[in-house]
């Protein structure tokens, strides 16, 4: 009788539901796909460092905006997910999914050190017929030239005893359309037989797996996604400079460019990048081209333009203040908004902390108001959300919106306050107190 090979093997286990599967970091991205195998049939483990967190999910308990404490507590009571820190669980996985942070350092080089742990606790464990897929955005040749050293040390064979590939995580905080079922997904192994059986596995519950030629192939994919936003939004910005210049309304330019049905794609100024992909994912590949003696002009030019755009607001705030006979030095600023997008409260890499941060250098009183963010700590001292009435917004001497949360009533805030710096054309439809609007 023939032996089956452990593709064979993991095929039918696949097929089957009838495996484990491993989550390492459970965060905005590993807890909704923890959900989506978990809802797909598969037996899911959420790998979490964290023992709150751990603790939180068993419990039923969701810390991730997009997930609700029902879709955890659910899969929790029917079997179907189960969050540990105890990593030599891992030793019972059929396939692993990788989903940790990979920040840059101070010196905007990327920081792995989070892959390699993660790796390095997956390659202890490792056994014959694991499935190893990397989602952490990364410079391309990361699974092929570290990821897979690792793995080989344990003596097995990628392609026959393991299987690795690479597929770039999409998921966009607050997204409500798209979501991992029907965002289409790339999946590039290492190998023709690893990227057959990871795009059979993510088949599962995604609608459409999309097979690319290599995991260096699939790295890239991802950092193209978010450069090409990166820098078109740094275009936008700069046009919104030049526009301030010349004394027009960017925001109008925009709409009016955007009625050619061909040739253009709108973009829309703002405070800054924020989130984990835009301002971080295209500096990895300017950083990987460093050492190929080539500079991505481009990719420094929009963020070094995006980086700015904090301190354009600020000039802009002290700008306001002035045509109004006031200092910004002792003036009261609230700032509307911390999260990096609307109606989220992620405040990773967001530009308001950035800006208030500058106003605090330049001496203003700034308080912060946003309902979905508590309390936030900028330089080393810690804020917490104002409260906004009438009578409040009457005594601030400025309001930046930074943020445009739909639970705002803009016509309100303009009625009630002195002046308003709006960096997201949030006041759009406001038809009271345009002469006290300041349009980014």
């Amino acid at each position: 009788m023939k032996t089956m090979t452990q593709f064979e093997r993991l095929k039918q286990k696949i097929d089957s539901r009838d495996m484990v599967v491993g989550v390492v970091g459970v965060g905005y991205v590993g807890l909704p796909l923890c959900i989506e195998m978990g809802r797909a049939g598969y037996h899911v483990l959420g790998f979490e460092v964290n023992p709150a967190k751990v603790d939180a999910l068993n419990a039923g308990t969701s810390y991730i905006g997009d997930i609700s404490d029902e879709e955890v507590a659910t899969l929790v009571k029917e079997g179907k997910f189960e969050a540990t820190g105890d990593f030599s669980r891992l030793a019972g996985c059929d396939a692993v999914s990788i989903c940790v942070p990979t920040p840059l350092n101070k010196t905007k080089d990327p920081d792995i050190s989070y892959v390699v742990r993660a790796t390095e606790s997956i390659a202890e464990h490792l056994h014959p017929g694991t499935v190893v897929v990397l989602e952490s955005t990364t410079y391309p040749g990361t699974t092929r030239d570290l990821v897979l050293p690792m793995l080989e040390r344990s003596g097995y064979r990628v392609g026959e005893d393991f299987f690795l590939a690479f597929s770039p995580e999409r998921v966009d905080p607050g997204q409500t359309t798209y979501t991992i079922r029907n965002t289409p997904k790339v999946m590039g192994g290492v190998t023709a037989a690893c990227t057959e059986i990871a795009t059979r596995l993510y088949g599962a519950f995604i609608d459409r797996v999309v097979p690319v030629s290599s995991t260096q192939v699939a790295e890239t994919v991802k950092l193209l996604e978010n450069t090409f936003r990166a820098v078109n939004i740094g275009l936008v910005n700069e046009i919104a400079i030049i526009c301030r210049k010349l004394k027009m309304d960017v925001w109008e330019v925009i709409d009016a460019a955007a009625t050619k049905p061909f040739g253009f794609m709108p973009f829309y100024p703002g405070p800054g990048l924020g989130g984990h992909c835009l301002p971080i994912d295209p500096l990895y590949l300017s950083w990987l081209l460093k050492s190929l003696n080539y500079n991505a002009r481009f990719i420094e030019l929009a963020s070094d333009i995006n980086g700015k755009m904090p301190f354009v607001v600020v000039d802009m705030v002290g700008d306001a203040l002035n045509e109004a006979a006031k200092p910004l030095n002792g003036s009261r600023v609230l700032v509307l908004g911390v999260a990096y997008k609307r109606d989220i409260g992620d405040i990773r890499e967001s530009p308001a902390l950035d800006i208030i941060a500058a106003l605090q250098d330049k001496r203003a009183i700034v308080s912060y108001h946003d309902p979905h963010v508590p309390e936030i700590v900028v330089g080393g001292r810690t804020l917490t959300s104002e409260p906004i009435d009438d009578a409040r917004l009457e005594a601030y001497d400025c309001v930046v919106i930074t943020t445009d949360h739909s639970c705002f009533d803009y016509q309100a805030i303009v009625d009630r306050a002195r002046l308003v710096v709006d960096t997201r054309n949030a006041t759009r439809a406001v038809t009271r107190g345009a002469e006290k609007i300041h349009k980014l």
